[in-house]
């Protein structure tokens, strides 16, 4: 017996939505206390950055996160009620409009009018919105478990920056926060990959190299302004 193909397709959603979180978390966080370290701040004061980097950071990406799929989930609301009274009202066109769609997959059109009325007579809303629609019952949006996720996610990441900020000594806070974020969004993007089957080596060289440039672009503009000061 042939051995069973394990796809990963099933873990797009949640994997785009951890990675990005925890590499905003991590990115976002270390930047901004790169940049107060950098205006020679005590370690007070990027302390409480660092906090306030974590919790605004999730609380906006759970409030864009909620919206964005509340919109989502308004819409796929919609389109389902519009289709259940379309299948009331027009039942014989819906039919044939999902023979027709068959019919552009490959399908004879004796065999896609069977395979139509079989699937209308067994749940006609799920077959529209499955094939009409792309709506399938597995994957519809959930906006408080998006919101949830995404916090969730930003928080775990923020948390590694805020570590590196309370251990490390001031004089060299900025050098160690860059090394020890790079750092950690390597072993995020290598697990990312893993995780989804990508090559790991071009997922890991992307998020280092554009999360170090974010963080010492922050650094620098905070050097800037604490000569300015």
């Amino acid at each position: 017996m042939p051995a069973r193909e394990h796809h990963r397709i099933h873990r797009i959603g949640w994997l785009r939505a951890a990675v990005l979180g925890a590499n905003d978390g991590i990115v976002s966080t270390a930047s901004l206390i790169a940049g107060v370290a950098a205006a020679r701040a005590d370690h007070a004061a990027i302390w409480i950055a660092g906090v306030a980097a974590l919790v605004a950071g999730a609380l906006s990406m759970a409030a864009g996160e909620y919206v964005s799929v509340r919109s989502q989930a308004d819409t796929e609301a919609a389109d389902l009620k519009m289709e259940i009274g379309s299948l009331k009202l027009n039942a014989q066109q819906e039919l044939d409009e999902l023979t027709g769609i068959y019919v552009e997959r490959g399908l004879a059109p004796d065999l896609a009018l069977q395979v139509a009325t079989a699937l209308t007579q067994h749940d006609a809303l799920d077959a529209h919105a499955r094939d009409e629609l792309g709506i399938s019952k597995d994957h519809r949006a959930q906006p408080i478990q998006a919101a949830i996720a995404s916090a969730l996610s930003f928080a775990s990441g923020a948390v590694l920056p805020l570590l590196i900020a309370m251990l490390a000594p001031l004089t060299h806070l900025v050098a160690i926060m860059l090394a020890g974020s790079v750092v950690c969004l390597g072993v995020l993007g290598a697990i990312a990959a893993r995780a989804g089957g990508a090559p790991v080596g071009r997922a890991v060289l992307r998020v280092m190299i554009l999360g170090a440039a974010a963080i010492a672009l922050t650094a620098r503009i905070g050097a800037l302004f604490g000569v300015l000061v």
